[in-house]
């Protein structure tokens, strides 16, 4: 390429043609991490640290560093999962390894029912929090091991911004373009088309399907339906998230437009695998809050940050959503989508997921209380 072709950043910098260099670095640090490899996570004030993710460590790995940078390592777990192990806490915290078995330290990781010494506890550092985010979105469990960057030494390694983990969402829906649209003729309507998006968080392309032809200039009857493979797929009982699919089709195409963005926001934002271990532990007695918060999440790990930029490059400013969740109104609004009003969108209720549609009324406040009522007296 000519040296008058290459396309400069503000400072002359020619790094951006190949996109914004936070979130390369961001991506590119999920990369090392869902490998097993460590990543150098700069802190704004020359905190310095260096992160791996703790599932892809064996104990005896973790010893070995320990061993060999005197004792520096430390685990920082989420509050949730902190509060399992017995431990309060208001946010992300640090553990000290120092006196801590293999097995220990394992089971600080993964136990269910875990017994657990008394150990050393800290809030952690900004630089220790943003740690825990990258993990989280490299959709590994969360839980990070660090280490000051002073105690290991690798020029490959890659590099990556605190502050660039933090805004890493923003950053992403900034960056979002429309890379295919074609029409799919679908079950319940012939005149549909697939629009997927190319950016987001960089592991998944996103998904919309535009029903009929919605006037821009009136408010869009959408859907944000999150992919549930088990549900959508399978037709697994557990959840009612197929029989959402398939109603908001239906009743998009009934009023003759409208969208449905399908989001790659697998078990609300924490990943099949995850998921399937969220899974486990309902069967073990947990409701689908307390399984994620077992495993170190939040009720809704899901952002909506990308579909507020796929409805602004659809060309929908209104919308009416179908929803029976109050929170997704929420986060629309405060990305600049005018959400004009809502629907309810009731599926069947059975025996497989009532308990799971009951937590979302009484736990998560989805608009769902007197169906689940009626359901129970039956």
């Amino acid at each position: 390429m000519p040296k008058e072709d290459v396309k400069r950043g503000p400072s002359g910098d020619t790094s951006n043609w190949l996109g914004d260099p936070d979130r390369l670095s961001v991506q590119r640090a999920i990369g090392e991490l869902r490998a097993g490899r460590p990543v150098k996570l700069l802190g704004r004030s020359g905190d310095n640290q260096i992160v791996a993710a703790a599932e892809m460590l064996g104990g005896e790995r973790v010893a070995a560093w320990h061993a060999t940078t005197g004792g520096a390592v430390g685990l920082i777990l989420p509050a949730p999962r902190l509060l399992h192990l017995g431990f309060v806490a208001k946010g992300p915290s640090r553990i000290e390894l120092t006196g801590l078995t293999d097995d220990e330290v394992d089971a600080m990781l993964l136990a269910v029912g875990p017994t657990v010494p008394v150990v050393p506890l800290r809030p952690a550092s900004e630089v220790e929090a943003a740690a825990l985010e990258l993990v989280k979105r490299a959709y590994l469990l969360p839980a990070a091991f660090v280490l000051p960057a002073d105690a290991m030494t690798n020029p490959a390694m890659i590099e990556v911004a605190a502050t660039a983990v933090e805004g890493f969402h923003e950053l992403a829906a900034r960056d979002l373009s429309i890379a295919a649209r074609t029409r799919v003729p679908l079950a319940d309507t012939a005149d549909a088309e697939f629009v997927v998006f190319r950016g987001g968080d960089g592991l998944h392309d996103q998904l919309a399907i535009v029903v009929g032809q919605p006037d821009p200039d009136k408010p869009a009857l959408t859907r944000l339906h999150s992919a549930c493979l088990t549900g959508d797929l399978f037709g697994s009982l557990k959840c009612d998230c197929g029989d959402q699919l398939r109603l908001a089709i239906s009743e998009i195409a009934s009023e003759g437009a409208g969208v449905l963005l399908y989001l790659d926001q697998e078990g609300r934002g924490i990943g099949l695998l995850n998921k399937m271990r969220a899974y486990g532990l309902q069967e073990l007695g947990h409701d689908t809050v307390d399984a994620d918060a077992v495993l170190g999440y939040g009720p809704d790990e899901r952002r909506y940050e990308v579909a507020g930029a796929m409805l602004a490059l659809l060309g929908f400013k209104k919308i009416v959503l179908m929803t029976n969740n109050p929170g997704k109104i929420t986060a629309l609004e405060s990305f600049g989508v005018d959400v004009v009003g809502h629907r309810r969108l009731i599926g069947p209720v059975n025996p497989h997921n009532h308990n799971y549609l009951t937590t979302k009324a009484e736990r998560a406040g989805h608009m769902l209380g007197e169906i689940i009522r009626q359901s129970g007296r039956k």
